[in-house]
């Protein structure tokens, strides 16, 4: 049985989605959890509640936007601040807007890059100096994307901040192996979230998540116990990793159908 009683985790973006799932996945194991938000504050509270409710640990909500970089290290601060330290590091806060990239708004396009990219980095960075002044070790997660390394056409800016993610990510754990300190990534595939009703309708979610190889869409609390995982001090011996959880969605799968069609009589 995982046990993160005692840990501190603080986990960026999780009012909703995602960052949601893994917030109370981590509160399941024990841990202190911070719940990061930005816009969505009766959610975040809502989180916070489960939070609680999970298993008796105390959790918070606490305002930042990851666009700027003041505010994501006055988050850390105020975080170590309130759990008295930080053990576990959760990066999942995101933007993305999409349009083909000769057609793009550069704003939304920028806001993509200073949030998923140079808002994770100022986050690791931040964090990371908490815990190397401690001396404690702990563990990081990214939640990055397949988009790391799929060219997904009208997300130009989003595989360009995941792709980076993922650099950064490797780079932190061979940085901060010396100080015990693990980083690992997740790639989670088609996750149900209120993000994805940005882009699609609940109609065409519903009907190509059925064509995927599991048959469905994945659950935010699927990556988040994958987060839990990588967290858990005994699998110390992970870092700079990747763990893909996506239900099969990066297997040839596309090519079974051509392998069970019927041969030509």
């Amino acid at each position: 049985m995982t046990d993160l009683r005692g840990k501190r985790a603080i986990v960026s973006g999780a009012s909703r989605g995602i960052g949601r799932g893994v917030a109370i996945e981590l509160a399941k194991a024990g841990a202190e959890v911070v719940v990061n938000f930005r816009s969505h504050s009766d959610e975040a509270q809502q989180v916070v509640e489960q939070c609680r409710q999970a298993s008796g640990v105390a959790a918070h909500a606490i305002c930042a936007d990851f666009g700027s970089q003041q505010a994501v290290e006055s988050l850390v601060e105020e975080a170590a601040e309130r759990m008295g330290g930080i053990d576990i590091v959760v990066s999942n806060a995101v933007y993305s807007d999409r349009h083909l990239f000769l057609d793009s708004d550069l704003d939304e396009f920028r806001k993509t890059i200073d949030v998923s990219m140079w808002g994770a980095f100022y986050f690791v960075r931040a964090a990371g100096q908490r815990m190397v002044a401690a001396g404690n070790g702990g563990a990081m997660v990214v939640i990055s994307s397949p988009h790391a390394h799929m060219a997904i056409p009208g997300a130009m800016a989003y595989n360009m901040a995941k792709a980076a993610n993922d650099q950064m990510a490797r780079t932190a754990a061979c940085e901060l192996s010396q100080h015990r300190i693990r980083v690992n990534i997740i790639h989670p595939g088609w996750t149900d979230t209120p993000g994805e009703r940005k882009f699609f309708s609940e109609e065409t979610l519903a009907a190509e998540g059925a064509k995927l190889p599991w048959g469905r869409l994945g659950k935010p609390e699927e990556i988040g116990r994958g987060a839990v995982f990588l967290c858990d001090s005994n699998n110390e011996y992970i870092t700079g990793s990747t763990v893909t959880i996506d239900g099969g969605i990066q297997l040839p799968w596309r090519e079974m159908y051509r392998i069970n069609e019927e041969p030509d009589q």
